[in-house]
């Protein structure tokens, strides 16, 4: 028995067994599919054996024990069902062997010689952002290959029915085999036109972690590529700035919830147990931003709020030049949003309400649950306290997560008292 099928020799039970495998495939299932893909170059075995590993993962760990490495096990069987899969099906030597070979006793495969800064998981999202593929195509394939959301999330998120959503990665996944797209990191030309694409998977990767309900290994992995990503291009400033964004946003991580569990809004967070390394690197990274973009505006209002030891001597008046400057490049509802934020801290209340006015006069942001905690706050701080309870009653009544219904009905107690 190879070192990465070591299991603890004790049988845990079907619901700790089934926990162990949805901790280990949040961080695992991608990866697998990743490396398969790269040694196979066939996204559909790669993805049915990663999710078979899981499955042979929950009939086993419950007797077996979990093992002592959960990923390099999960990659163990699914290498073994491909290495199946490519037998029977008579696939050339070449493929087998190479499947064969890999990395038996270890987690992962080395990197290939020459290619130290590059991972399958950066591969793999440069693939998947291939300007041969429609954008809708490029946001639903690297969703469901590189972040590991189910088809009927991406479906509900896409606003498109399951089926639909179905077709359309299996469109997505035939387009990229039938035009011979390589499975690698660009270069020249190439590498520039498809990095927006590829900065915005990585945000995207990041915000899923980093949202209330998110899992953290996604914020993990987008902060991991996202330096990776910076090495390989180091002259690139929108690189820089949004590795300085995640650093930035990341080091907030330990603080954000209360002993118990509860959501912290930024000003009742205890800033000491910000990461500071993290706001350090940050800091090196934004310095490094000679341009303009909207990663750079982003990372330098991040910036400001890391920096600051409290909410009041937070400088708010630059933070809202830079949202001012971020919607004249990125027009949409919610930098409009932050923009009246940043407004009614820097100028006070009434002035975010009026541009909180103007974000609302498009539609964008109808019966959306953040406005109205916003406009609360906005009221709450003119002083009209039991009007401002009410708004974060109502935008409590509207939201998904129990963790920021709670924080909402908490500030509207607050304000009630």
């Amino acid at each position: 028995m190879t070192r990465t099928d070591t299991t603890t020799g004790a049988p845990v039970g079907a619901a700790a067994a089934a926990q162990a495998v949805a901790a280990a495939g949040v961080d695992a299932y991608p990866r697998i599919v990743a490396t398969l893909i790269r040694l196979t170059g066939d996204w559909a075995l790669a993805e049915d054996c990663a999710q078979e590993a899981l499955a042979v993962a929950l009939e086993r760990w419950p007797d077996d024990g979990v093992p002592a490495n959960p990923g390099g096990w999960l990659l163990t069987v699914a290498r073994n069902r491909a290495i199946d899969v490519l037998r029977r099906a008579a696939v050339e030597r070449r493929k087998l062997h190479e499947l064969a070979v890999l990395a038996p006793d270890d987690a992962w495969p080395e990197t290939p010689a020459g290619e130290d800064v590059v991972d399958d998981r950066l591969r793999l999202i440069f693939t998947c952002c291939h300007p041969a593929l429609a954008i809708e195509a490029r946001v639903a394939l690297t969703l469901r290959t590189v972040c590991g959301v189910p088809t009927a999330d991406i479906a509900r998120l896409l606003l498109v029915s399951e089926s639909t959503m179905t077709r359309r990665l299996t469109r997505a996944r035939t387009r990229i085999t039938q035009a011979g797209i390589p499975y690698r990191v660009p270069s020249g030309p190439a590498l520039a036109e498809r990095l927006p694409g590829v900065l915005a998977v990585l945000y995207l990767l990041f915000t899923r972690g980093y949202s209330v309900d998110g899992e953290p290994a996604f914020a993990d992995e987008a902060v991991r590529l996202a330096r990776l990503l910076d090495r390989l291009m180091p002259e690139q400033s929108e690189v820089a700035a949004l590795l300085a964004l995640v650093l930035f946003q990341h080091s907030r991580r330990d603080a954000r919830r209360d002993a118990d569990g509860n959501l912290l809004s930024l000003e009742r967070q205890d800033r000491r147990r910000w990461d500071r390394a993290a706001v350090a690197d940050g800091l090196s990274a934004l310095a490094r931003v000679r341009h303009h973009g909207p990663y750079a505006w982003q990372a330098r209002i991040a910036a400001c709020h890391a920096t600051a030891e409290s909410v009041e001597a937070t400088d708010w008046p630059a933070i809202a030049r830079a949202y001012d400057a971020l919607l004249g490049l990125r027009s949409s509802p919610v930098v409009a949003l932050n923009r009246a934020v940043a407004h009614g801290y820097a100028y006070g209340p009434e002035a975010g309400l009026v541009l909180l006015d103007a974000a609302r006069a498009g539609g964008g942001l109808d019966g959306h649950p953040v406005a109205v905690a916003v406009q609360a706050d906005l009221v709450a701080r003119q002083g009209d306290r039991p009007r401002a309870a009410a708004l974060f009653r109502a935008a409590a009544a509207a939201v998904d997560s129990a963790a920021e219904r709670r924080a909402l009905l908490d500030r509207a107690a607050d304000l009630a008292r």
